[in-house]
This record gives C-alpha cells, structure tokens and sequence, in this order.
C-alpha cells in the first residue's frame, strides 16, 4: 500500500481538487491511502472563529459564515447538481460545528481549538471523497479519530502506538481508494485531538508504519526538498536524495518541508518518503531514504522567524551550574517554550526560543526572581548545515548578529533584522 498526503495549497479551491483526481490518475489509486489537510487557509480562519468565540464578539457569527461561504463555493464550482448529497453532507458537518460552539462548557482554549479546527480536514476530505466517486473512482472516506489514538494533550498530542496500531493494521481496506484527515487524532473519552501544525506528514507516517507501507510520498508545490526556501534565498537548489539520518536533522532544526515527527516511523521500518510536485506530478522530486546524506552536497539553509532570545544571568555572579540549568528547562517544559539553541559562559546562559503558545510573560515572572533576565524579541534563527564561508557571509551581510554557534556541520546565527 502506498500513503499519499496532500496539503492545504494542494485542494485550496475547485481546481487544485481537480488536479489532486488527474494526479491519482497519473500516480495510480488502487491501494492507496490519501490523507489530506484542510483546504487553503482554512485552519487560520477558524482560529479566527475561535478567537471570536472566546472573546464573545459580535464577529462570531460572521467569521463561521466565511468559512462555509469559502467552501459552498468550491461545491458549486465542483458539482454541476446543488442537489448532490455533498452539500448536506458538508451542512451537516458545519451544523454540528455550531452546535460545539453554542453548547460548549469547557473553557479550555487548547480542548476547544481541537474541536472547531478539526473541522478543517473533516469537510475537506468530504469534498474531496465525494469528487472523486463522482468522477468514477470508487473511494472509502475513513474517520481517522477511530484509528489514530491519543493522550489528552489537546493540540500537541501524543500518539498511543499499540492502540493505533491495532486500530489500523488490520481495518484498512484494500483494493481502494481510501481517503482520510491528516492532523487529527482522538482521546481516550472520543474528543478530537490534534498533533501539532503541520501534523498531516506525521499522520502519513503512522499510517505507512502501521500499514507496512511500500512509500509515503507528500505532494507539495514546490518540486521537493530544496536546500534553502526560495523566498528567503535566490537560487535555491533541489535536494534529489537525504538520508533519513540528515532529513531528522534538518527537520529538528526547522526545516518546513518535513515534519520533525514524520521521519522517525518510517525510519524505523526503512518506508522511502518521496516529496513531489502536485504541479508537476511526473517530476521525480526528492527520495528520503536509506543512501548518501545528501546528492548534491550543498549548504542547507533552514530560517526560523519570530524567536525569542533570552539571557539569563546569576544575580549575584556565581556560577550558572547544573542544578540552575536543570531548573531552567524544567520551566522551559512547563511553559512549553522550544529550545532551539543553547549557549552558556560561567555567569550567563543564552537561549533562543520559540513561544508559540504564548506563554513567555508567565515563565518571565518566575525566572526573574532567581535570575537577570534579559531578552531580544522577533529575533531570526538561521541554521545553516554544511556550511561553509560562502554559506555565512550570505547569511550575516546586512543584518546585526546577536548570537553565533559553530560545530562541526552547523552552524547557527541569530540576527535582529529589525
């Protein structure tokens, strides 16, 4: 069996949901499993409704309405018959949603941000089901929460392996295509869990793990794996081979492209993972896979904006020991900032952070009375792997350097390019 994922750039609107049937038919469909993400930048506007949710406004009603005007859109520009049981399919999905909104007790925001965003995938593998059986291919439309199990850890999950893989194994059918959300998961009690952003990659991975799968491949707009992001640097290059060893690297630094969870299943079982163009289907795009770290060698640039660089330092300039580092990343862990590099003298320790749940100003309150604390906010994080002199000066020209971490393959750089 092979997995496939498409994004949400690759089902956005009625074309990109035509071109994912023609990529199947030129990629084949029988035993294949699709996970598929929401479309467009559905996921961002319904943050937005739960914003208005919690914030009681006025915009609440307006802001649910956009999200169903958007995707009636794509059903009117996709089915010629507005009587076809995809609309009251998709309406039963959005009735249910407001539903949730109007009979929710739970105040929390994490809890409450699974359930509504999840609707995202949920509608979007409807669609995209439906399409595909209206244009002759026979297709099963799988719930992935009776699959993929969880903890609670609402937003970030955590997935019950022998659970999912007793869920899975043995209850995908075969001979079929079948179609399925990428990012969602369920708890123990059946309420929607999610994986963290960009989790659809991390859910083709269990699928392939569990199911044996003979490759992943992702499909995204670019024409695989480059070496930097063609918006930040000109003349980015393709990538045609990574070794999984090389691939988890640059994924733990930041590289966009792969999930940071998605290579170490299919590691584990040596499942290639190939990224390829949904523009350009036929294009061989990049093998991750056993094999040479990288073909071609080059520098690896992986940007990460909007970081946070802290420094803290002894009151009293004794030592930063252990005990004082060992504390600092227990709070770190409580507050869920991600540490993306660490550097310390004697009297001073530096890190740069990512605060994506906005949780800094509390963690802030409690360093503060055993520390000096300092900190740059929206700094950028470059990492650069296999980096040479060239590489850096591309980097360092017309920015201030606030922070630089060399070892032996990389190289780390925080700029304040404000």
């Amino acid at each position: 069996m092979r997995v496939f994922k498409f994004g949400g750039a690759s089902v956005k609107d009625a074309a990109g949901i035509r071109n994912v049937y023609d990529v199947l038919q030129q990629a084949g469909y029988e035993d294949v499993l699709v996970i598929v993400s929401a479309m467009g930048k559905t996921t961002n506007a319904l943050e937005d409704v739960i914003k208005n949710y919690f914030d009681k406004s006025p915009e609440l009603s307006s802001s649910v309405q956009e999200v169903k005007k958007y995707h009636n859109q794509i059903l009117l520009d996709l089915f010629e018959d507005d009587k076809h049981e995809v609309f009251s399919a998709v309406n039963t999905q959005f009735a249910d949603m407001e539903y949730f909104l109007a009979h929710n007790k739970s105040p929390n925001y994490n809890f409450v941000y699974d359930q509504i965003v999840s609707y995202g995938e949920l509608i979007s593998t409807t669609i995209l089901s439906q399409f595909m059986s209206y244009k002759g291919i026979q297709t099963q439309w799988l719930d992935v929460r009776n699959y993929i199990k969880t903890d609670s850890t609402y937003r970030d999950a955590e997935v019950d392996w022998e659970l999912t893989q007793k869920n899975i194994a043995n209850n995908i059918p075969r001979k079929i295509l079948n179609i399925t959300q990428g990012f969602l998961g369920s708890d123990e009690n059946n309420f929607t869990t999610t994986l963290g952003r960009e989790g659809s990659d991390y859910t083709a991975a269990i699928f392939a793990y569990c199911l044996n799968a003979e490759s992943v491949t992702i499909w995204k707009d670019v024409p695989g794996v480059m070496n930097a992001d063609p918006r930040y640097f000109e003349n980015a290059s393709l990538l045609n081979q990574i070794s999984y060893r090389e691939a988890i690297e640059l994924a733990f630094y930041g590289a966009s492209v792969i999930h940071p969870k998605t290579l170490q299943p299919l590691q584990k079982k040596e499942i290639p993972l190939y990224v390829k163009s949904f523009i350009n289907p036929t294009l061989k795009g990049t093998s991750v896979s056993k094999g040479q770290d990288l073909e071609p060698y080059l520098p690896c640039f992986i940007v990460k904006r909007n970081q946070l660089l802290i420094s803290l330092s002894s009151i009293d300039f004794s030592f930063i020991m252990e005990e004082n580092i060992s504390e600092i990343f227990g709070l770190f862990h409580q507050f869920r900032l991600k540490v993306n590099l660490i550097q310390n003298s004697a009297i001073s320790f530096s890190v740069c952070v990512e605060d994506k749940f906005g949780n800094f100003n509390d963690c802030n309150a409690i360093l503060s009375k055993k520390f000096k604390v300092d900190f740059t906010e929206n700094v950028t994080l470059y990492t650069i792997r296999h980096f040479n002199e060239q590489a850096a000066q591309t980097v360092e020209d017309n920015k201030t350097v606030l922070l630089k971490q060399i070892s032996k393959e990389t190289m780390q750089i925080v700029t304040n390019e404000n």
